[in-house]
């Protein structure tokens, strides 16, 4: 595609990127990006993608808002209470680029809806708050080849990690199985709202990387932060060859 004058002034600091240029541009808007989770993570996430101009973007969320996610979910406000998310935060990529493309998907990731929802999108964002449905997303994925970046929060800190099917190891690399009896979670523990505001950015950052073909994804490379001693850290993981998910069997 050709980028119209509104477009090359809109964009025009990733133009001048290294590597980038009208022809990265045009390939972003062209890409489609699904993410899984319109709250903590998916606020900043889904704000970068669409300001950076991810042509087609998808918020997955049945949930809606409530008075306390908006010390986080920096995609809702005040006038949202009730609403939900995924409606919410359509309105606000909108105001913020009018020119994309933003799907609601006003429910929750299952078994039976995954499959489809992922073969939409050339990339997943996984902005969940649980292990049932990230499980769910990291098979779906697998099965259909497509890249995902999983990021997690709790307390102080965050983690990600970009999965590639078939080039590094996947979620159940990372997480065998479900922990069982009652985890610690944002609802116990807490979260610092800036964690996920970190993590989720991080994610965007990941996902415009994959989409151009730039730079180091983090495939294989568990990187984790730190708030309270602002240190990241890295740790670099193998594919289970034993992996109920991506292992041989």
């Amino acid at each position: 595609m050709v980028l119209n004058e509104q477009q090359l002034a809109r964009y025009r600091r990733n133009i001048l990127l290294a590597g980038f240029g009208p022809e990265g541009q045009a390939r972003l808007l062209d890409s489609g990006v699904l993410l899984v989770g319109a709250g903590g993570l998916g606020s900043p996430a889904a704000f970068y993608l669409a300001a950076a101009g991810v042509g087609r973007i998808g918020l997955l969320d049945g949930d809606r808002v409530e008075v306390s996610n908006l010390q986080r979910q920096i995609l809702h406000g005040t006038p949202d209470l009730g609403r939900l998310k995924a409606e919410s935060g359509r309105d606000k990529l909108l105001h913020l680029n009018p020119e994309l493309r933003v799907e609601v998907v006003a429910d929750r990731l299952t078994e039976e809806n995954a499959p489809a929802l992922v073969a939409e999108y050339d990339l997943v964002l996984d902005c969940t708050d649980n292990f049932r449905t990230r499980f769910i997303l990291n098979d779906a994925c697998l099965r259909l080849n497509r890249p995902f970046v999983y990021g997690g929060v709790l307390a102080y800190i965050g983690q990600l990690m970009f999965v590639m099917p078939g080039k590094g190891p996947c979620f159940r690399c990372l997480y065998r199985s479900e922990p069982r009896g009652n985890m610690p979670d944002c609802s116990t523990l807490g979260v610092l709202g800036t964690v996920p505001g970190i993590i989720g950015t991080l994610q965007a950052c990941e996902a415009v990387k994959y989409l151009l073909g730039l730079g180091d994804l983090l495939v294989g490379r568990l990187l984790t932060y730190e708030a309270l001693t602002a240190g990241f850290t890295e740790v670099r993981l193998e594919r289970d060859p034993s992996c109920p998910s991506c292992g041989k069997a």
